[in-house]
């Protein structure tokens, strides 16, 4: 009967009535394919999709659509979306999809009314039809020798359920400048490479100054990890880096403690400490660990001891002090730290407390030439030696460790030969640049931490205008838990509440490349306010906002095919302002996937 199927679908598909059809893609928008994996055949294929010759004129489809599709094509696949198909705002337009007949044999019963319907999505040579399936066939069962597999299309409710399942959020009543934090991960990757870390600390005034009539302070850390070649780097940042610069600031405030003319440590110590720390903990994933692994003479050994060196990852860490209000961003690598603030009008203003630290950023450019000079090739295609794109991480030890020891380690565990082009390593450090920024609670800052997978999607601004956006919402609601924003000032109920930038990418910040290639417009009205965590809501908007089938066709997407059109995202938005001090976190259910899931830190 299978047979019999394939068979008929073949003969319908070469059946002469019917035309090949395709729409040429903008200028520019595949001119980028290769990097992007993405190839596009100039024929059509033995089979090629198609349409009928009357429909064919009135139907476009968007380049988003062509492009994301099409990873998919390495498998093949059918995508259906159960239930019903619905008007309003859950319905694609015409010029969104096409809707044919596929010329597929009849597996459903479409003359009975009763039964219930599927929306299907016919996957094929870079290009994707619509039907509509009825009847309880499993779709999870149709293949044929072609190797097409299936995959069901998420409906809304299950993206929601999917961008909401690793969300937490916490409030802070500690009277200490924080007043709630909010965390989503959303995975490309399997299992996700990036992770993340939080820890307040409450320090004794032995070790740090504090207010008249307290008798201690507290060290706040939010940290993300953007992890890549693996997740291993990223877990072990998880684990520790806060403890290694922890262990290096306590060190530096008891010396200022010990003066009694001192009341804070200056700020060069503040960010020496922090440098420490990193430098550190690098230290030890990729040389310490060398030497452990070369005592053992085991493999086994090496195997868990240089798993954190052989993968890398990114790290950005915010170190906040309540009582200098004074918030330190240590950024290596590409990951991104903005900061929302009251402007005059009473709008938001979106500034930069990082910069993105790659092989295409001038800044970092300059210093690898200078620090390698005679090596053409150190930055090449905007990536060190041509392969890695961030130019500051933890572990990558193909790019630190020597000639030498990387042919030591492959001759006697595993490993790789070393890239051609390294000369003179390292060429990629661990060390953070450091920005200071005071912080004014009183006027409800907030500081947003992302991936770069959330900064591929959306601009500074559009980042800070959604989170007031977001906050105009939570502050019209009535529940009790909205208590947190009391005391906010109000502001006009804008579509994005946000100053624009004179210019709006700085230099050392990339802009985000996937708005070009999903063919998004500029316009705010795409953006919508659905959800109660706000690190949840930039994910939903960064993915399409109002456009539901643009978000339920991202995450829809399986692993490894995602990855060319979404990164893994962790992102972390912490508000700041005055509240209660009843020295006390509680979790915030109606922001968190469960109570159970997450423990309130401190």
């Amino acid at each position: 009967m299978r047979r019999a199927a394939v068979q008929a679908f073949r003969a319908t598909r070469r059946a002469p009535v019917w035309k090949v059809a395709g729409r040429k893609p903008r200028a520019g928008f595949f001119s980028n394919s290769q990097a992007l994996g993405l190839r596009r055949s100039a024929s059509v294929g033995r089979y090629p999709p198609i349409i009928p010759a009357s429909l064919q004129s009135s139907m476009h489809l968007r380049n988003f659509s062509i492009a994301l599709i099409s990873t998919a094509i390495a498998s093949g696949a059918w995508y259906a979306y159960q239930g019903t198909v619905v008007t309003g705002a859950d319905t694609a337009s015409p010029s969104q999809i096409r809707t044919i007949s596929t010329g597929v044999p009849p597996i459903a019963h479409a003359e009975d009314p009763t039964e219930s319907t599927r929306r299907a999505l016919l996957v094929h040579n870079d290009q994707f039809y619509t039907a509509t399936l009825s009847g309880d066939q499993p779709l999870s069962k149709l293949t044929d020798d072609s190797d097409r597999r299936v995959l069901e299309m998420l409906t809304p409710e299950q993206a929601t359920q999917k961008l909401r399942k690793n969300e937490e959020s916490y409030l802070v009543n500690r009277g200490k400048g924080v007043v709630r934090y909010d965390i989503v991960q959303v995975p490309s990757n399997s299992p996700i490479e990036d992770d993340h870390a939080e820890k307040i600390v409450e320090v004794p005034s032995s070790v740090a100054a504090t207010k008249e009539g307290e008798d201690s302070s507290d060290w706040m850390f939010w940290a993300i990890f953007d992890g890549h070649s693996g997740w291993t780097t990223s877990a072990k940042l998880r684990n520790v880096l806060i403890s290694y610069v922890a262990r290096e600031l306590n060190t530096t405030y008891k010396a200022a403690a010990a003066d009694p003319s001192v009341l804070f440590p200056s700020s060069a110590a503040v960010d020496a400490a922090i440098k420490q720390g990193f430098l550190r903990l690098d230290h030890d994933i990729v040389h310490a660990s060398v030497d452990k692994v070369l005592k053992s003479n085991s493999r086994r050994v090496a195997a868990e001891l240089l798993a954190p060196a052989l993968s890398g990852s990114c790290a950005l860490l915010t170190f906040y002090d309540s009582q200098s209000k004074n918030l330190k961003v240590a950024c290596s690598g590409d990951s991104r730290a903005v900061l929302g603030r009251r402007g005059p009008s009473g709008k938001w203003i979106a500034m930069p407390l990082s910069e993105d630290q790659t092989g295409g950023t001038p800044s970092e450019v300059k210093r690898l030439r200078q620090e390698h000079p005679g090596e053409p090739d150190v930055v090449r295609n905007g990536r060190i030696l041509g392969q890695l794109e961030p130019s500051r991480s933890f572990g990558d030890a193909f790019y630190k460790w020597s000639r030498e020891t990387q042919e030591k380690i492959k001759r006697q565990f595993f490993g790789r030969t070393p890239h051609k082009l390294l000369q003179t390593p390292p060429y990629v450090t661990a060390e953070p640049i450091i920005t200071t920024t005071k912080i004014e609670p009183s006027k409800g800052d907030f500081l947003v931490l992302a991936t770069d997978g959330l900064w591929e999607m959306l601009n500074n601004e559009e980042v800070v205008g959604l989170v007031g956006q977001w906050i105009e919402q939570q502050k019209s609601g009535s529940s009790n838990s909205k208590s947190w924003l009391q005391g906010w000032f109000g502001f006009e109920n804008n579509r994005l509440p946000v100053e624009q930038a004179q210019d709006a990418i700085s230099e050392g910040q990339r802009r985000p490349i996937r708005q070009q290639q999903y063919d998004i417009s500029g316009s705010a009205d795409r953006f919508v306010v659905e959800d109660n965590n706000a690190a949840t809501h930039l994910v939903r908007n960064a993915m399409g906002g109002k456009d539901r089938d643009m978000v339920c066709a991202l995450l829809t997407l399986p692993s490894p095919y995602s990855r060319r059109y979404r990164d893994d995202v962790t992102v972390e938005v912490i508000f700041f302002g005055e509240s209660p001090d009843t020295r006390t976190i509680s979790v915030n259910e109606e922001a968190s996937a469960s109570e159970e899931a997450y423990k309130a830190k401190l």
